[in-house]
């Protein structure tokens, strides 16, 4: 399918969304709302209006109809009418309803439908599921793949990039296509009830296997703080790594573009690095700050180097980086490192020989594509190799149980859109 029928069918599947899901009006919502990051005790949520305007977004216990609690936005041009409530004061482990007004009370959205739950607390007993996606089109196919995803009820979602392909730096070009991506029906129903974190990868990045080089990165960071509702963005003027915690599980997600290839590594002189000194400085400093007993570094590109010929984008170009990684794990005794990516159109789990550097052998999982395109030079062959899927609208599904502040089992699952396992790995037992 080329991008041009990509783009209709984006279109004709956009503009029926508002009629089709919702209750109550809601003629004022271009897009979302889509729930973002949630803590225990406050959530982001993400909408785009279609009006210059202030809204009030509203919420109590699904239970409980007691007086909700309310957070304002304000939607302005120069930010695309995007909007982001910042509701706090909430309850861990709660289910939500929730609701978007006008300001002078006119209902935006809200509810059958429309409800959200905060994260549990860090040690409390609890089963988490995080699905992990990547390479994604807005066609019949990858909606069958959303549709999956929604069947399995995962807590949270992670993009790892390439949502949406967008191959260009222009800001007028990267909103079109942000909006696009939005408004695909089955993504957006499943985004409504459940949290939803990103990076990007080279494609929304603005060009495929490009670096920190590429000229227009600034319009792609603005559009991005635009359209997602992450924690955080990097250091708050560059980048846009963060991190969030799911019971058993903190998700360091990075940002494998924006730094790469624009300034020295910190750990080897004379070559460049791929996260730059201040990403490495965040990540190490948390990493081992973290109590969490499964300890996710996800990013947008593979963790190794077997991939089709003649590709060098992947961390396995920056081999002295990833194994100071190694190192500062097992000098740390950083226990339940798992690596996870996407980009190549394959899915692979390889087990990393560190046994020496980290103390353990660290599992690397790659997970892509959700649309249908695959790439059979990717399966390229790998000492560490235990399963390669060149497997069509698939994504992967790492779920975790905790008990008494521990991980009691810690599982991670392949699946396609017909609800098809296509592999599965214990990964307390690697």
């Amino acid at each position: 399918m080329t991008f041009l029928h990509r783009t209709l069918l984006t279109t004709l599947l956009v503009l029926p969304l508002a009629a089709q899901d919702a209750p109550i009006q809601q003629a004022q919502l271009q897009q979302g709302p889509f729930i973002g990051h949630a803590e225990r005790t406050s959530v982001r949520i993400w909408a785009r209006t279609s009006a210059v305007g202030e809204y009030v977004l509203s919420a109590h216990p699904i239970d409980d109809d007691a007086t909700p609690l309310t957070a304002n936005a304000k939607a302005q041009l120069e930010h695309d009418l995007c909007v982001v409530f910042d509701l706090q004061g909430l309850t861990a482990n709660q289910r939500y309803k929730y609701s978007i007004a006008t300001k002078d009370g006119t209902n935006v959205c809200g509810g059958d439908g429309y409800e959200f739950r905060t994260a549990p607390e860090p040690t409390a007993d609890c089963d988490v599921r995080i699905m992990f996606g990547s390479c994604c089109y807005e066609d019949e196919g990858t909606g069958d793949a959303w549709q999956r995803v929604q069947i399995e009820q995962p807590d949270t979602v992670v993009l790892l990039g390439d949502t949406p392909y967008i191959d260009n730096t222009r800001l007028r070009q990267q909103r079109r296509r942000y909006a696009a991506f939005a408004g695909f029906a089955p993504m957006a129903k499943l985004l409504r009830t459940t949290s939803w974190y990103g990076t990007w990868d080279d494609h929304d990045f603005g060009a495929n296997d490009t670096d920190g080089r590429m000229r227009g990165k600034a319009n792609s960071r603005q559009a991005f703080l635009e359209y997602h509702a992450n924690p955080s963005y990097g250091d708050g003027q560059r980048g846009i790594y963060t991190k969030f915690r799911r019971g058993p599980i903190e998700v360091f997600v990075l940002d494998t573009r924006t730094f790469a290839a624009m300034e020295p590594s910190p750990f080897l002189r004379h070559h460049a690095s791929l996260l730059g000194a201040k990403q490495w400085q965040w990540l190490l400093k948390e990493l081992s700050a973290s109590t969490a007993p499964v300890k996710v570094l996800a990013c947008g590109m593979i963790w190794n180097a077997a991939t089709r010929p003649n590709k060098q984008d992947h961390w396995g170009s920056y081999a002295y980086e990833r194994q100071k990684l190694f190192e500062e794990i097992g000098r740390n005794n950083i226990s339940g490192v798992v690596l996870i990516g996407g980009d190549i159109h394959r899915s692979r789990v390889i087990r990393h020989d560190t046994k020496k550097a980290a103390g353990y052998s660290i599992i690397e999982l790659i997970s892509s594509p959700m649309h249908h395109s695959i790439i059979k030079s990717a399966n390229a062959p790998h000492p560490g190799l235990i399963k390669d899927m060149g497997e069509p609208h698939t994504f992967l599904l790492l779920e975790a149980s905790q008990k008494d502040g521990k991980a009691t089992a810690v599982r991670a699952r392949f699946v396609n859109d017909e609800g098809t396992e296509h592999f599965a790995i214990d990964l307390l037992k690697q």
